[in-house]
């Protein structure tokens, strides 16, 4: 014979409840736990955004602290240096080898590299080898090694630079013929001078 079911007691919750499967009432506790789980989470991030929201805070305060102190102490420098400013530019000396030094590296940086580049490349043929290029900004010199393959090849280029608008004058300084180099190449420096003209 078939089981059954006899149940005259009201119909209730706990009717409901002792009928239920055990696998629903598992469910009903895990989503339960995990509305308080995120519950729980979700006050933990409020109050982790709040403290952020309040050391924000306290860091633009002192932000607007330290940016008041300074405008003040500028203001007072300010108005230090517009009465004492011609006397602390007077006390301020500079060492003559430290200003040769300076004066020798700002002449260095402000050489007319371009020009003498152009000047050099225009009146250099196929026939020179240029080894070096070694400018003096203090004679407004540039230093100028090179090779040819014979010596009216290297008198040419002396008058090719000569011509060129950038140099004023151009000389040969010393020049070698290589006897090891079975092509005898010559070997020569030249100076050329840079300015107006």
């Amino acid at each position: 014979m078939r089981k059954m079911r006899i149940d005259f007691a009201p119909a209730g919750w706990r009717r409901a409840l002792y009928r239920a499967h055990p696998a629903a009432l598992a469910g009903c506790a895990l989503g339960l736990a995990l509305c308080v789980g995120a519950a729980a989470y979700g006050y933990q991030m409020a109050q982790q955004q709040r403290a952020r929201a309040e050391q924000l805070g306290e860091l633009e305060r002192q932000q607007r602290r330290q940016a008041q102190q300074l405008q003040q102490q500028q203001q007072k420098q300010q108005r230090q240096g517009q009465q004492g400013g011609a006397a602390l530019a007077a006390k301020v000396q500079i060492p003559e080898a430290q200003a040769k030094a300076i004066n020798a590296a700002v002449l260095q940086l402000n050489l007319p590299w371009r020009d003498m580049q152009e000047a050099v490349g225009e009146a250099t043929p196929a026939t020179i080898a240029l080894l070096a290029l070694e400018p003096d900004p203090n004679k407004q010199v540039l230093k100028i090694s090179a090779e040819a393959k014979n010596p009216d090849d290297m008198i040419a280029y002396i008058e090719q630079l000569k011509q060129q608008e950038f140099f004023v004058s151009a000389a040969l300084v010393r020049h070698e013929i290589n006897d090891l180099d079975p092509n005898r190449p010559v070997r020569f420096q030249v100076e050329a001078q840079w300015g107006a003209r």
